[in-house]
């Protein structure tokens, strides 16, 4: 059945850039320099009729295969596809205009239904061909689909053309009619996790030749800066979307006040930051649209947003309608998720057999997670990104999670991770060419939150874990007890699923929903699927007996940066309380060579960053013996006096070890690559920007200075306007706003 009589040159007409959603394309990425059969020169005409030609062909070895439906000769079968062909391009519209405000099951079965539909009525109505029955057409539709989606890349020929026109305009409703403006829209594009060295690494082997081409071409600017303590997703995206991430000390934390454990991405949780956080005027206030992130920047649309997942009324599920719309898009993603799991087995294979250093074990599901999170996220992200455009959108901020999830259990520079930025690349050539379909300009920023230090586990070194330290170092009557770490593939799967089943009401009697609650009712816990270790700490909280002892010591961990709290004392414990209560605890630590110093509080001296051989005085930078912090950058002391000043910092943070000439560091996560803390590449993220744009200060340090400089440009360009807040003003000022 052909899809769509356009060829896909528009995506394809820069050398360099292949269609990322390709079956063929992500085969030679995986699998080296494999020569291909290239036929997207070919006249339109020739590739229309190959692909004609192609599809009778494949009918027919359906129909010699599957019985029910049969077709008198060949040339019956080539007028058979060139009737579905020209029948699918009259009705599809007719069905996206129809259907376009039904829920999430009406769009699979409705278009799944359309291609079978058609295949019965040629057998009605068609001369030459017969359907006996109603699954034959479906089971045929399938096969037919999967070929299409195949052999229509080779030939360029794929019905993403027809989606762009037929569907994602279509998001619009939703909107509102856009009007056409000269004023210039704004697309934030974070890739979480990604160095400014890494990143001039990949572009140095053309891997990413959409940013190399802006850089190259004068467009845009690249710049280093310097993200806080701790360098992580939620601490930067708070200072960047909603320009404040005070007392964010870690990814997880603990708060004495409340008793309570902290997770930065379990949506609970990530509400409440934001509740503390936002001022009503955060980046995407006035419109903007919030997509795959963990909080909102105060816009008023958002999908899958931890934050606001558990609000229907914000957290608009309609506008990932359209990504089921036609039986081709659901098997591209299938073929890609798929493609996805297999690349991921052959990397791991590949280290196993080379023997790479540092890794870590990458079976079990994480192959499943990892795909949801560099195929489903990124296949979100990039359609709803373009809807976004073609609403008129002033501003829009996604996520892209896939290299830093990639990163964490392959490394920072590995091939199957620098694979993971090529395909993210070849998504911004996709939004860069739609974009000149849009009803205003649109101007593009790519950014990293954070970066990514390498090296073997704190574990992998030493044979034991941070917690396992603590025990080791307290009295036996004390309980030490830590909080399971778990992949960011799980939060993402649970988001999306979460999304998902928000869609299905209660009362909704269809199958397809009664299906859904049946298979996630176990895994529901507070309006929200909970898979993965997430659901066994919540289930055994739930099983766990009231007598039970609590612990008094809790050990968290973030990346290479550690947390420990003493939970029987209600307010922070200072040096000389701990060294009272725990002798030797402070010096054991420091002593160990996987740490690189931590910080306490002393009543009489303040703030103190305590190493092996000496003592940082943060409060007025004397150094006592050496300087532990001489490794970790000129405003390591800046960044832990500001930490120290968080509320609920633990009573003892520790920072591992850092080696400036192998940029190493040792986690207290098994993850191969991590941030959290300060050592490397980490702290050093990026930013890429229009070069007319003006900068206020050249080195940004902090993601609220980040927002700042954000809010200038928005309102610069007309996108947002700009709100007169003191941080803010004072940037204005400096750059003439």
């Amino acid at each position: 059945m052909l899809r769509s009589v356009r060829p896909f040159v528009s995506w394809s007409s820069s050398a360099g850039n292949q269609d990322p959603g390709s079956v063929s394309a992500a085969f030679a990425v995986g699998s080296g320099d494999m020569p291909q059969f290239e036929m997207r020169h070919l006249p339109l005409r020739a590739r229309v009729a190959l692909m004609w030609l192609a599809e009778a062909l494949v009918l027919g070895l359906l129909l010699a295969i599957l019985s029910g439906v049969t077709i008198e000769s060949w040339p019956a079968g080539v007028i058979v596809v060139l009737g579905l062909g020209l029948l699918n391009a009259l009705l599809r519209p007719i069905l996206v205009s129809l259907s376009i405000r039904p829920t999430i099951w009406v769009y699979g079965i409705l278009t799944w239904s359309l291609d079978a539909g058609l295949l019965w009525l040629a057998g009605r109505f068609l001369p030459g061909m017969a359907v006996d029955g109603v699954l034959p057409p479906f089971l045929v539709g399938f096969g037919m689909g999967v070929f299409t989606v195949s052999f229509g890349d080779l030939l360029a020929i794929d019905d993403d053309d027809a989606y762009y026109h037929h569907v994602v305009r279509n998001i619009v409703h939703f909107y509102g009619k856009p009007e056409q403006s000269q004023k210039p829209g704004v697309l934030f594009l974070e890739i979480d996790g990604l160095s400014e060295r890494i990143l001039r690494q990949a572009m140095t082997k053309d891997l990413m030749p959409t940013l190399k081409g802006w850089l190259d071409s004068g467009s845009h600017r690249l710049i280093g800066w310097e993200c806080d303590l701790s360098s992580q997703t939620s601490a930067s995206q708070a200072g960047i979307l909603l320009g404040s991430n005070h007392d964010i000390p870690a990814f997880r934390w603990y708060e004495k006040d409340r008793g309570k454990q902290m997770v930065s991405n379990h949506p609970a949780d990530t509400l409440e930051i934001e509740r503390r956080l936002s001022n009503g005027d955060g980046l995407l206030v006035g419109g903007g649209a919030s997509r795959s992130n963990l909080f909102s920047g105060d816009a008023k649309h958002t999908m899958f947003t931890f934050s606001t997942i558990s609000n229907p009324r914000r957290h608009r599920i309609q506008d990932f309608y359209p990504l089921w719309m036609g039986i081709y898009n659901i098997l591209r993603l299938l073929l890609l998720f798929g493609w996805d799991v297999i690349l991921e087995w052959r990397a791991a294979a590949h280290q196993r057999r080379h023997d790479v250093q540092p890794r870590m074990h990458r079976g079990g599901v994480y192959p499943l997670l990892r795909a949801a999170t560099t195929v489903l996220f990124r296949e979100v992200s990039l359609f709803v990104l373009i809807g976004d455009m073609y609403a008129g959108v002033p501003a829009a901020y996604t996520t892209f999670f896939g290299y830093d999830e990639v990163a964490h259990h392959s490394g920072i520079a590995e091939p199957d991770v620098l694979d993971v930025l090529k395909k993210i690349d070849e998504a911004f050539h996709r939004l860069q060419v739609a974009a000149k379909d849009a009803p205003r300009p649109y101007h593009f920023v790519v950014l990293s939150d954070h970066g990514q230090s390498q090296g073997a586990t704190f574990k992998q070194r030493y044979g034991l874990t941070l917690k396992d330290l603590v025990r080791r170092l307290t009295a036996e009557e004390h309980i030490v007890e830590s909080i399971e770490s778990e992949s960011a593939g799980w939060a993402n799967l649970n988001l999306l699923l979460t999304g998902l089943f928000r869609d299905f009401t209660p009362n909704d009697k269809h199958f397809a929903s009664r299906l859904l609650r049946r298979g996630v009712r176990n895994s529901y816990h507070l309006g929200q699927v909970v898979l993965g270790p997430a659901r066994r700490q919540t289930a055994g909280a739930k099983d766990k007996p009231q007598a039970e002892e609590a612990a008094d010591v809790v050990v968290l961990a973030s990346g290479n940066l550690g947390l420990v709290y003493f939970t029987d004392w209600p307010e922070r414990m200072t040096l000389e309380q701990i060294n009272l209560a725990f002798p030797g605890l402070i010096q054991g630590m420091v002593k160990h060579e996987g740490i690189g110093f931590v910080l306490v509080r002393s009543e009489a001296k303040g703030p103190l960053a305590i190493g092996a051989a000496g003592t940082h005085h943060l409060a007025n930078g004397w150094i006592e013996g050496e300087d532990p912090l001489v490794l970790f950058g000129p405003n390591a002391a800046a960044h832990l006096c500001r930490t120290d000043s968080f509320p609920h910092v633990a009573d003892i943070m520790v920072n591992s070890l850092y080696d400036p000439v192998s940029r190493e560091v040792a986690a207290f996560e098994e993850l191969v690559g991590s941030h959290g803390g300060l050592g490397g590449d980490q702290n050093q993220p990026f930013v890429l920007f229009p070069a007319e744009w003006q900068l206020a200060n050249e080195k940004i340090v902090g993601a609220a200075e980040l927002h700042n400089q954000f809010k200038c440009w928005l309102a610069d360009c007309g996108a947002i306007p700009l709100s007169r807040t003191t941080g803010i003003a004072a940037v204005a000022e400096k750059i003439g706003l």
